[in-house]
């Protein structure tokens, strides 16, 4: 399933114009104390001190953007004629373990980054979830939920109370960080979304109700708003009583079909898609062709407010990439580390041809001169370096999860661990040969008999030319060697990679690992299902990869870690290319920069000037396959 393109709306009649008032220039975020915003009684537009408002809004979000680059991004966004920053909150991002929140570190100071909106005269749309989609790892609702065998997410609080009592415990903790930012209190925050476009979930009004009086219990009482497909609201009724309705895929024609169904709503075009989101295996980079000239040719001809979605992509850092499941087939389908997203504003955060013409059209409308667009930040090219093996998983194994041995496999999450890779192993007594059935591998192992690499069972489609290389096959049994080749007694490894949880739709309980069983075919007396595994959890965060020892007791086993120690007498925004590897991850001086797979259509990976050095930098490779190292180079762009 393509996450929201179904969302889009065909033509409908054209809605009559409405005069152009609020601008960047003459109504400032940085003057907001003291001002109200709302809505007109009639539902026909936004409201800045009672004055009809056009909310122009480009999206992006900072857990996607380095922090030194915050400003630059958000200055970009006004050079194009955005008077208004939407921003996600991921809640996996703040509260990785339930109850220990973190609004601090790194990407995470959502107040720090609200407060530059306002620096720089921007208002800011706030988009908390709890559950946000935006091809983030599981819709942003953590993973640790899904230890519960029997959780119900995106549900009321009497269909599942533990499901809402840990959204209440989020919402608790953003209370008092948002309340200080919303526009009644001096802030720039003027609306709250409620949820994300729910319509296209379910219908459970009563959920969206109990999510809005959590705000309202916490002393926030609005305004709110929904954000949901025309076709989604109006049959699931997916709106909370005084909040507007932003539409996903809107345009103006939707914008006034909504009106007509629902009178005394205001609404908006709150996702407007300057491009689309691209899945590892695609043939391309998707969104390239998409032109929203025309839509905002008519937004603001009519003074009809909007967002566009994405602005600014930025990049999927880490493990947070999310994924697509199709309902029915469970077809899955991992998006890529970079979330540039075709946007005006690159990943890397320049100016597109497409940038320069919204500009120029929007600029045309304003009654003030757009200020100058920021200088492009540095790039860095051509240097090249080859890494060396220096250690690897195999001679990095913790203590297994738990000590005594599980008569089955679980997934991650069941051992508290949230992301990166698990090890499940068997001894084989007995073993003669056959195939190996693992139900299911959530989403990519490497199978093992003795040390010696048996093949690969991958969820995600794996290219023919790929799975015959790699002996790969695509969530199928994998034929393993016959006792002439592993022993007498092998040692059965299954290394699990969790790739990026589905994030939209109604596959969203996707845990990570071995899900159920695994069981041998046509293996004489060891035939059916296989119990007493030993499980060791394999995070490869950055704290992990900080405490590797450099020790490689078996060069030729896949699994090996390449570090190369590089100077560098200047530093600048790069792009590493990863096309002579096969699937892993890189770390530059200890900030994961995401995964990289020759499937493509990534094969760079971004990285920011802000984690290089001046002097000595250590990167580090985790390769799937390889077990010789390949040149590395420094580009300057994405493609």
């Amino acid at each position: 399933m393509e996450r929201r393109r179904f969302l889009k709306v065909g033509a409908l009649s054209p809605i009559a114009a409405m005069a152009l008032t609020g601008t960047a220039s003459s109504s400032p975020a940085s003057a907001a104390a003291g001002r109200s915003f709302g809505f007109a009684p009639d539902g026909s537009a936004f409201l800045l001190d009672g004055k009809p408002f056009q909310i122009r809004s480009g999206e992006m979000h900072p857990a996607r953007i380095p922090v030194r680059y915050w400003r630059h991004r958000i200055r970009m966004a006004k050079a194009m004629g955005m008077n208004t920053i939407a921003l996600y909150v991921m809640w996996n991002y703040v509260e990785e373990r339930p109850g220990v929140f973190d609004f601090t570190t790194d990407r995470r100071d959502i107040e720090a980054f609200v407060r530059l909106c306002q620096a720089e005269d921007m208002w800011v749309l706030l988009r908390p979830g709890p559950y946000v989609c935006g091809e983030w790892d599981l819709g942003g609702l953590p993973a640790y939920l899904l230890s519960n065998p029997d959780i119900q997410l995106r549900v009321n609080a009497f269909r599942d109370p533990r499901y809402m009592s840990a959204v209440r415990r989020y919402i608790d903790r953003l209370i008092p960080r948002v309340e200080p930012l919303l526009i009644g209190n001096g802030g720039p925050i003027l609306m709250i979304q409620i949820e994300n476009e729910y319509g296209s979930y379910g219908n459970d009004a009563q959920y969206l109700t109990q999510l809005r009086q959590l705000w309202i219990d916490g002393g926030i009482t609005g305004p709110f708003y929904t954000e949901d497909g025309l076709d989604q609201v109006r049959t699931n009724r997916t709106i909370v009583p005084g909040g507007a309705i932003a539409l996903s895929g809107g345009n103006a024609a939707a914008i006034a079909q909504a009106r007509k169904e629902f009178p005394d709503v205001p609404t908006m075009a709150g996702e407007v898609y300057p491009g689309w989101l691209t899945h590892w295996g695609d043939p391309a980079f998707q969104g390239g062709d998409v032109d929203i000239s025309a839509d905002l040719k008519a937004f603001m001809d009519q003074g009809l407010s909007f967002n566009i979605y994405v602005i600014h992509g930025g990049t999927n850092f880490g493990f947070y990439a999310g994924a697509n499941a199709d309902n029915r087939s469970g077809h899955y389908q991992p998006d890529i580390t970079s979330y540039d997203y075709s946007a005006p504003i690159t990943e890397q955060g320049a100016a597109t041809r497409r940038y320069h013409a919204y500009r120029a059209l929007l600029g045309g409308y304003l009654a003030t001169s757009l200020p100058d667009i920021p200088a492009p930040v540095p790039t860095l090219a051509g240097v090249r370096f080859t890494p060396t093996a220096f250690t690897s998983v195999w001679d990095n194994l913790p203590a297994p999860f738990p000590p005594e041995r599980t008569v089955d496999p679980a997934p991650f999450e069941m051992y508290g661990q949230n992301f990166g890779f698990a090890l499940y192993r068997r001894p084989l007594r007995g073993y003669t040969g056959g195939k190996l059935d693992i139900r299911w591998v959530h989403d990519y192992a490497t199978v093992f008999l003795n040390n010696t690499y048996a093949g690969g069972i991958s969820r995600p489609a794996v290219p023919d030319a790929v799975s015959k290389a790699l002996h790969v096959t695509n969530n199928a049994p994998l034929d393993l060697p016959n006792s002439a080749v592993v022993g007498a007694e092998p040692v059965l490894d299954i290394l699990v990679e969790g790739m990026g949880r589905t994030n939209y739709g109604h596959a969203l309980v996707d845990r990570k690992g071995i899900l159920r069983t695994v069981s041998l075919r046509d293996a004489g007396p060891l035939t059916g299902d296989l119990t007493g595994w030993q499980v060791f959890g394999l995070p490869m965060d950055e704290a992990y990869v900080a405490a590797l020892k450099p020790r490689l007791a078996d060069p030729a086993r896949p699994g090996v870690f390449f570090e190369a120690n590089l100077t560098l007498t200047a530093v600048a925004d790069t792009y590493l290319d990863m096309s002579g590897w096969t699937k892993g991850f890189v770390y530059v001086n200890g900030h994961n920069l995401g995964r990289y797979w020759q499937i493509g259509p990534q094969q760079r990976l971004y990285c920011p000037a802000p984690w290089l050095r001046r002097g000595a930098n250590r990167i580090v490779v985790f390769d799937l396959h390889q077990t010789q190292a390949r040149p590395i180079t420094f580009e300057r762009t994405l493609a």
